[in-house]
């Protein structure tokens, strides 16, 4: 059974971890200080050492040194991801935000330990360091867990002539998992024809996939090729696919069947070789059963679907997009390399992104535009940190019933309500626990949110003031 060791000086947090791991398996001590971790524990005996950044007498990075070739995970508060980064710097293994996801953690875990393990071969140790590697597949950057998965089914996908459907969200970069797949398939060195379904008039779609004859309709005064014909041999992306009207989806489809396209105005059918991969962020299953999409066509293209996952998701990838996407806007515009301010950190990876990666690119680049001093402040992004909801963006659970007046009287020891905490259950149960000695303002600035954030999340989740509380310094 592998030893880890907590320091933590927030009990509640340090609690909550202890049982998570504990009921997956861990051996689990706990500190409440570096000095305190090193009074009473041989650190060189546990496996994985996670330690809060902000710890009373000394930063939790002092314990990197003394714990040798023991692993140190360090948690921070999304204020202060740029200290963790530093701190990764000084020998931290990694570094995981608070409140942190329960299934981000135990992966960050067993992920340190596998890697660490003396009695992984270096075999075992290469894979993993491969796997790793793969965080810029094809263009794409990210290493958490959805993307790790996604890479995989890139590399079994590609050398295979399946239909693959790429399903994600607007501007989460579903083009750049079409060329990965391209690139590494046998027809690499042959054309990748992209396109946009929704970009192209209705009218116009049928001429533009399948191309027509001379004197086929007014207008047509030469043939012409096309997309599919173009790229005979090679690769057709078909981007949102679900707007295509539904009389080309019928030519589609039999180009899908027989490998056999007819221009418009033409007698002759012509044999193409084209590999198909299609994307949307529309679900098309539902659409099929509403009719506005054909069933059999749905079933031709869903052969091998891939799905990538929203930026809210993907935890640290949104960092090291945004410096990556920083780095290279700097460049593009001549302009002096920068670096994200502490506040400017903290608004990328609090917020939404509901635009995505394109959003966070157009974000980025107005920064990099309007910026002069080297430094991207939070006001460059304009994105109003007193709007960012860090529970809500971070939890993959649902939310629990508000905390009523008769429930806050309960113990927060009852370990039956406090076996596996969500992010909610944590806020509601540092607040009741420190309201009573901290300001509210020392209240926000614990939890890593804005005073009026924490008052939102009050209201909403039923948990009054109490009279006669600190009040705010």
């Amino acid at each position: 059974m592998e030893k880890i060791l907590i320091v933590e000086d927030e009990t509640v947090i340090r609690s909550a971890l202890r049982k998570l791991l504990e009921r997956h398996e861990y051996e689990v001590s706990e500190a409440g200080a570096v000095n305190e971790a090193l009074d009473n524990f041989d650190l060189s005996s546990f496996d994985l050492i996670i330690s809060d950044l902000r710890l009373p007498g000394a930063a939790g990075t002092d314990l990197i040194k003394p714990a040798g070739d023991v692993p140190v995970l360090v948690m921070t508060s999304y204020a202060s991801l740029r200290s963790a980064v530093d701190s990764m710097k000084s020998g931290a293994v990694d570094y995981i935000a608070k409140p942190f996801d329960h299934d981000e953690m135990l992966d960050a875990v067993a992920a340190i330990i596998a890697n660490h393990s003396p009695q992984s071969t270096p075999k075992e140790q290469r894979t993993s360091a491969a796997k790793r590697g793969h965080s810029h597949l094809g263009g794409m950057i990210g290493n958490c867990q959805s993307m790790i998965k996604l890479y995989e089914h890139i590399n079994k996908a590609a050398p295979t002539e399946a239909t693959v459907l790429v399903h994600g969200e607007t501007g989460t970069g579903k083009e750049l998992v079409a060329k990965a797949i391209h690139a590494y398939s046998h027809r690499t060195e042959q054309p990748f024809i992209s396109v946009n379904c929704a970009a192209i008039p209705e009218t116009l779609i049928e001429s533009e996939l399948f191309g027509y004859e001379k004197g086929a309709f007014t207008g047509a005064n030469t043939n012409r090729m096309g997309l599919i014909e173009a790229a005979d041999g090679g690769t057709l992306f078909l981007d949102e696919i679900g707007e295509l009207p539904l009389e080309a989806q019928a030519r589609l489809l039999r180009f899908i069947q027989e490998d056999e396209i007819r221009r418009i105005g033409s007698v002759e059918s012509r044999k193409v070789d084209v590999r198909l991969i299609c994307a949307t962020h529309r679900d098309l299953k539902t659409l099929a059963q509403e009719n506005q999409f054909r069933p059999d066509l749905y079933y031709r293209i869903n052969v091998m679907q891939l799905v990538l996952p929203p930026l809210r998701d993907r935890g640290k990838d949104i960092l090291e997009l945004a410096e990556s996407i920083l780095e290279r806007r700097c460049i593009e515009l001549n302009k002096p390399v920068a670096t994200f301010s502490p506040k400017a950190i903290q608004a990328i990876t609090t917020y939404t992104w509901p635009g995505n990666v394109r959003e966070l690119e157009n974000v980025i680049e107005r920064a990099v535009i309007l910026g002069d001093n080297g430094v991207i402040e939070n006001d460059l992004l304009n994105i109003d940190l007193e709007l960012v909801n860090v529970t809500q963006i971070r939890s993959k659970r649902p939310i629990v019933a508000p905390v009523t007046g008769a429930t806050s009287t309960e113990p927060l020891g009852d370990d039956t309500q406090q076996d596996d905490l969500s992010l909610e259950d944590y806020f509601q149960r540092f607040v009741l626990e420190h309201q009573d000695s901290m300001s509210e303002t020392e209240l926000a600035r614990k939890l890593g949110v804005s005073r009026k954030c924490l008052w939102e999340r009050r209201q909403r989740l039923g948990i009054p003031r109490k009279k006669g509380a600190k009040s705010a310094s």
